[in-house]
């Protein structure tokens, strides 16, 4: 092993991200093999003391992989494989989804969040072409130290819940939705002009980007509380 990282051969671990960023290098599982996924997972969990996590596995590589390094938690809604999940970091993140058919991006937020040290709250199917539904989760919203707001079709949600919280807002837009939708490039478009000042947007469908976003507030914050002490 090299400073800092291991040579697979096939592939570079970054063994020194924990040191630098507070967590694991997290393994992107398309276009890896079962074996080389395996590899990666082992080569990490050797250099470090944290988390470890394989993302978007389909069903039968997420299998292989769990038969060759085993103590992985399995979360197949999120396609995601989890070593040692962390300790609570005491942050409460809220993950929000304007409908049923963004649930798989929420649920992808939410895993892996949990994986890395937060308390999760999931609040569904509170599009902004109800807004009652919404509202009816306010005090959810203002309890939480961050708020992932995931949203298809034109992507006006986390304007609204940027307008109801002053905590942290972390939009994904999803490629749900139609024709002029343009795969989710609409909403992001919208989301980057949302008229709710400060709302973070993170590329389309990514909720494992949502949630590592909500893990460097969460994280920050908590240095921020032992600086105090």
């Amino acid at each position: 092993m090299t400073s800092g990282f291991e040579d697979l051969g096939y592939a570079r671990p970054d063994t020194g991200r924990e040191a630098r960023l507070g967590l694991p290098e997290v393994v992107y599982g398309p276009g890896k093999s079962a074996a080389q996924v395996a590899g990666i997972v082992t080569s990490l969990l050797a250099a470090n003391s944290g988390p470890v996590l394989a993302t978007r596995l389909e069903p039968q590589v997420a299998a292989q992989v769990r038969r060759a390094v085993p103590g992985a938690r399995h979360v197949p809604e999120a396609s995601l494989l989890v070593w040692r999940a962390a300790r609570p970091l005491g942050f409460a993140l809220a993950v929000v989804a304007a409908g049923t058919s963004d649930g798989p991006v929420a649920d992808e937020a939410a895993a892996v969040a949990e994986a890395v040290g937060m308390a999760v709250t999931r609040v569904t199917d509170v599009g902004v072409a109800g807004v009652h539904r919404l509202l009816a989760a306010r005090e959810t919203l203002a309890a939480a130290d961050a708020v992932v707001c995931v949203a298809g079709m034109e992507g006006a949600l986390p304007s609204v819940v940027g307008g109801l919280v002053g905590c942290p807002v972390i939009a994904v837009p999803t490629s749900v939705g139609h024709g002029a939708h343009l795969a989710g490039v609409t909403p992001l478009l919208a989301m980057l002009s949302s008229c709710a000042a400060g709302v973070t947007v993170v590329n389309i469908d990514s909720g494992f980007s949502a949630a590592m976003a909500a893990f460097r507030i969460a994280r920050a914050r908590r240095a921020g509380d032992g600086a105090a002490q």
